[in-house]
């Protein structure tokens, strides 16, 4: 008969390894509000009043149409202002040419950017392994996760992650912190 006393057990302690996710994302329903009050505001405006302009978000993108370049460039200053109010990124906007349709009418075409894609995920990849060695950084799929046993390290490569915002140009994040 064995008693518990006599039993051992043993603990396997695993060392801890801390983790966080790297993404290019943006808050589509902090969007639509914006693009929400900027349709306001076009509507209130005495300047806009008369352009007969609209503005659409598309899953991918934000469709500008309007009268003239002035109220054009208004409209995206508008677009901009609303988002900065959001916590949106303006790094998110991605503005296209300016597209004459039917007249005297213009169209631009502004396009969201979302995700990383791999050339910038591997450049990102890549820099915060030189800059940091005790650290490990895998792509899956449009996010980078980058993991280490020191939490230390973590904190060096979010600073480094924003600081490469800035070089590349995309909106990037920080989060799922493990």
């Amino acid at each position: 008969m064995i008693y518990a006393n006599n039993i051992q057990r043993y603990k396997f302690t695993m060392a801890e390894s801390f983790s966080f996710d790297v993404v290019s994302d943006f808050d589509r329903q902090e969007l639509v509000n914006a693009l929400d009050q900027v349709k306001r505001e076009i509507s209130q405006r005495y300047d806009l009043k008369g352009s007969d302009t609209s503005v659409d978000l598309d899953k991918e993108n934000i469709s500008i149409t309007t009268n003239s370049e002035l109220t054009l460039n208004a409209i995206n200053d508008i677009i901009r202002q609303k988002a900065i109010k959001r916590n949106l990124s303006l790094k998110i906007f991605d503005y296209g040419e300016i597209e004459i349709v039917s007249g005297n009418r213009l169209k631009q075409i502004i396009l969201l950017k979302q995700g990383i894609k791999q050339e910038i995920a591997k450049k990102i990849s890549k820099n915060i392994r030189d800059q940091i060695k005790k650290i490990n950084v895998s792509i899956n799929g449009e996010t980078l996760r980058v993991s280490s046993k020191s939490k230390n390290d973590l904190q060096l490569a979010i600073k480094l992650v924003s600081e490469l915002e800035d070089s590349l140009n995309i909106p990037l994040k920080a989060n799922n912190f493990r």
